[in-house]
């Protein structure tokens, strides 16, 4: 199968500080590292950047600049994909330490007949939702899990979910409200995303610690 990743990296990072995309982890930036797994699990990636950033692009790789939200930065990445693509891989560059084996298990499960597959772990902590800083509801974790990426795609599938214009904080919710099959593999714990500045902190003392 013909398999091409879009990482995206075009946002302003306001919770984080500044652009973590561009920030330094052990030696190499943020973006570097999520490029550099995807581009040895995939046969071609495109890098989505915000309007106005500037980066190194290594040799093959192509660059796309980005919307005012992530499904319309994503669809920006999809306009440089080769319509002879079968599988589309999308991951964020503030996951900076996902593993070659996840973006494997993502692509295995399209290989074998998912129309998107995401990696996610299951919630382990007591939810409860909240107006205006009262507690209104208890909400059970059965069955809920936090979903990472990177999620791989039927390069179809995608598209036609993208038809529309539509936005969601995923894709695969977008393949999911198409009527798509959205199948779950195992997510690594180590998939930390890049929100916060002291994440970066974290991610660094995971990056130093040893490998599952």
């Amino acid at each position: 199968m013909e398999t091409w990743a879009i990482v995206v990296a075009a946002g302003d990072g306001a919770r984080f500080g500044g652009t973590k995309q561009f920030a330094r982890l052990g030696g190499a930036t943020v973006l570097d590292r999520a490029v550099g797994t995807a581009r040895e699990s995939c046969g071609g990636v495109v890098v989505v950047l915000a309007a106005g950033a500037t980066w190194d692009a290594p040799d093959g790789i192509r660059t796309a600049i980005g919307g005012a939200t992530r499904s319309e930065s994503v669809r920006a990445g999809l306009t440089c994909v080769p319509e002879t693509a079968d599988v589309v891989v999308v991951h964020d560059a503030a996951r900076p330490l996902a593993s070659r084996r996840l973006f494997a298990s993502v692509i295995d499960a399209i290989a074998a007949g998912a129309d998107a597959a995401v990696p996610a772990l299951p919630v382990v902590d007591t939810l409860k939702r909240v107006h205006d800083r009262h507690v209104a509801e208890t909400v059970s974790r059965e069955g809920l899990v936090a979903v990472q990426t990177p999620q791989a795609f039927r390069a179809e599938a995608l598209r036609a979910a993208h038809g529309d214009g539509g936005d969601d904080t995923d894709d695969a919710a977008l393949v999911e409200a198409a009527g798509g099959k959205v199948v779950v593999v195992d997510g690594e714990r180590r998939n930390l995303k890049l929100t916060r500045a002291d994440d970066l902190e974290l991610a660094q003392a995971l990056l130093e610690g040893p490998r599952p």
